[in-house]
């Protein structure tokens, strides 16, 4: 069995991306359901060394990817190469992770009651 430079080789569970620098985190819209590790691997592994892919994999985040890069130039490099790519007959849409436009859990609650109140408001049920 061969290994690649950047590629693990094991299992790697990534719960908390704020451990990661946020210019190493790509978000990867747009990929076929069918899209498998090895092949993101064997795609962003030409720009160079990956920490993590993450695949999509419940009904919601079907078709996207997070791609964690060891360094901020390989992750700036591939987001300006596979932005627009075709990859598996689809065109990839590569952006920036963006800390801030994650809906923290909190934020569900807040969200959740204010959309109570605007019901009751209304008379929506």
């Amino acid at each position: 069995m061969s290994v690649r430079p950047g590629k693990p080789t094991g299992p790697q569970v990534l719960t908390n991306y704020s451990s990661s620098d946020p210019k190493t985190i790509l978000f990867v819209k747009n990929l076929s359901f069918k899209v498998t590790s090895e092949e993101m691997y064997d795609l962003f592994g030409r720009y160079g060394s990956i920490r993590q892919i993450r695949l999509g994999n419940k009904n919601a985040t079907r078709g996207t990817a997070y791609v964690v890069y060891e360094s901020p130039q390989d992750a700036k490099v591939a987001a300006d190469k596979l932005n627009g790519f075709s990859f598996g007959g689809r065109f990839l849409v590569v952006l920036f992770h963006q800390l801030d436009k994650v809906v923290k859990p909190e934020d569900l609650v807040t969200r959740q009651e204010e959309l109570e109140r605007l019901k009751k408001q209304y008379n929506v049920s």
